[in-house]
């Protein structure tokens, strides 16, 4: 099987968000994949009010190298509810923060049973272990981790 097929048969089992955002990584090439990663860096949303003046409500993902925080919100009960993500974390961790709102783009909004089918080998498949660190692959994961078991909870599924 050539890299294109594989790497699309891998993007066909995600969430059509993370689809879309893994098929624009393995567009490109190592240097410019870190490059994209940079960019969405610059686009986490900013924390809303409730979470900004009241970091204690944050989770923290300490499998990550740099400090990140998270919180989910859900609209609704089971997997059909909607999904909201927030994240906080520094602007001097880009790595970090570009992980996060990728999450962000890919699974804010979406139905919380569509979050947690996400596959955990999604930040596998996004094509970035040629330029970044396994360890920094590992707080990835460790935020979808903590994103599904907070949705699982706050939605009753």
């Amino acid at each position: 099987m050539s890299p294109t097929n594989s790497a699309d048969a891998a993007t066909s089992a995600l969430p059509e968000g993370f689809a879309e955002i893994a098929d624009d990584f393995h567009a490109l090439g190592g240097k410019d994949r870190l490059q994209l990663l940079l960019e969405f860096s610059q686009g986490l949303p900013e924390l809303p009010e409730r979470y900004s003046e009241h970091p204690e409500l944050l989770e923290p993902v300490p499998e990550c190298q740099s400090p990140i925080f998270l919180a989910t919100e859900v609209e609704g009960q089971g997997r059909e509810a909607t999904a909201h993500l927030f994240f906080s974390a520094p602007p001097e961790a880009p790595t970090t923060r570009g992980f996060a709102a990728i999450l962000a783009e890919a699974l804010d909004g979406r139905t919380v049973g569509e979050v947690l089918d996400t596959p955990d080998t999604v930040t596998g498949e996004l094509g970035l272990a040629e330029v970044v660190s396994p360890l920094r692959l590992n707080g990835m994961s460790g935020m979808l981790a903590r994103i599904k078991r907070q949705l699982s909870e706050k939605a009753g599924v």
